[in-house]
């Protein structure tokens, strides 16, 4: 990999991973409502998660879901209907400790299949094997699987980093959210932006 294409995979790697979704509104949620620490499995099942889903699209799943419309519509609407009940049950936390992960169910391995739920965890995936694991500008890449370590090791970085980011930004909330009701509008906000999400995933 060439050290422009290197640059121009960072640059995209800091704007896809830095950007809210998803696993970055969850590690929120969960650093406000449970502390960082609590927070960490599912911080660390986002990187693990997305590297599964990262391999197998670069050894052909991303090939599969293209060429079948049905499963390209049953990633997108569990997808959906995931989120949209996530935010059913982040809405109903009234206290600091309810959002507990197994109520919520976004501990580890949660977090690790929701990766193949998360439609921006697939566009990802999917721009990165057309773009920069199979092809090499407008030619085939002579070495993809190379690039394909190399594009998982710097996206690990990256998703653990942001989720990192994101939920230490959460737990530093806490002492202020812990007062009247502003937990509450906290985590309806979360589950509003998990919503919105998925209003534009049915729209998209």
């Amino acid at each position: 990999m060439s050290a422009e294409e290197l640059a121009a995979l960072l640059s995209f790697a800091t704007a896809m991973s830095f950007t809210p979704g998803p696993n970055t509104t969850l590690s929120t949620a969960l650093g406000a409502n449970l502390g960082l620490r609590r927070a960490l499995p599912f911080i660390v099942a986002v990187p693990a998660g997305w590297t599964l889903l990262m391999l197998l699209c670069g050894l052909g799943l991303a090939a599969l879901v293209l060429a079948v419309p049905w499963l390209r519509l049953a990633v997108k609407f569990g997808g959906i209907a995931y989120l949209v009940w996530l935010a059913w049950k982040l809405a109903a936390v009234r206290r600091l400790g309810e959002a507990d992960p197994a109520r919520l169910q976004v501990g580890f391995w949660q977090g690790v299949g929701l990766q193949f739920l998360n439609i921006k965890a697939w566009m990802l995936a999917l721009a990165l094997a057309a773009g920069w694991v199979t092809s090499a500008g407008a030619l085939p890449a002579p070495n993809p699987g190379e690039r394909l370590a190399i594009v998982c090791a710097v996206m690990v970085g990256f998703a653990l980093t942001s989720n990192l980011a994101y939920a230490l930004a959460g737990s530093l909330l806490r002492g202020w959210l812990a007062q009247g009701n502003r937990l509450v509008i906290f985590n309806r906000v979360m589950a509003a932006v998990l919503l919105a999400t998925a209003a534009w995933l049915v729209a998209a």
